[in-house]
């Protein structure tokens, strides 16, 4: 066994169930055995804004940093199986453990990726070319969640979601 395999345990969530909440310490990380989640958090007038999902073999983190205070909430949108470690003990290890760190690094670039490729779609594309970018991004997760949560991370109405997925299946 290697110490990243040593560090990690085993957290099962059934639906609904959060894995990190808004307000609380950062204190554990998680790869996504089973299951899908979604980051979330509050805007002004106290709606949810979804920012994220998470699925089969991607990281799970609330911060870049070990111990700060959540702004996000991370929820299980179907029963989970996640593999968990004490977040700053992995990042003890980042920059002394090669195979550590590579992970690590590889992660949050995948992060910084879909951030960014949120962001840009946000502020830049219509309808259908957020539906597609979803897509890209999140293979195989349009039928294992509910549509409203799809149109409320791409910004859009559950109409307009509508409308860009008969559009798509009219080029196909």
């Amino acid at each position: 066994m290697n110490l990243s395999d040593s560090l990690h345990s085993t957290e099962f969530l059934k639906k609904e169930a959060y894995f990190l909440e808004h307000g609380k310490l950062c204190v554990k990380i998680g790869k996504i055995e089973k299951g899908v989640l979604r980051g979330f958090v509050y805007n002004s007038e106290g709606d949810e804004i979804t920012t994220h999902f998470y699925q089969e073999g991607d990281m799970v983190v609330g911060s870049f940093l070990p111990n700060t205070q959540m702004t996000m909430s991370i929820q299980a949108m179907e029963d989970c199986q996640i593999s968990i470690a004490n977040y700053a003990e992995v990042m003890s290890y980042v920059n002394k453990d090669r195979e550590i760190t590579e992970i690590i690094t590889r992660e949050f670039q995948k992060l910084n990726n879909q951030l960014q490729s949120r962001l840009v779609s946000l502020l830049n594309l219509t309808s259908l070319e957020k539906y597609e970018r979803f897509l890209k991004d999140y293979p195989g997760l349009l039928n294992r969640i509910p549509h409203y949560y799809i149109a409320n991370y791409l910004g859009i109405t559950p109409t307009q979601l509508s409308r860009a997925r008969k559009q798509f299946s009219q080029q196909m």
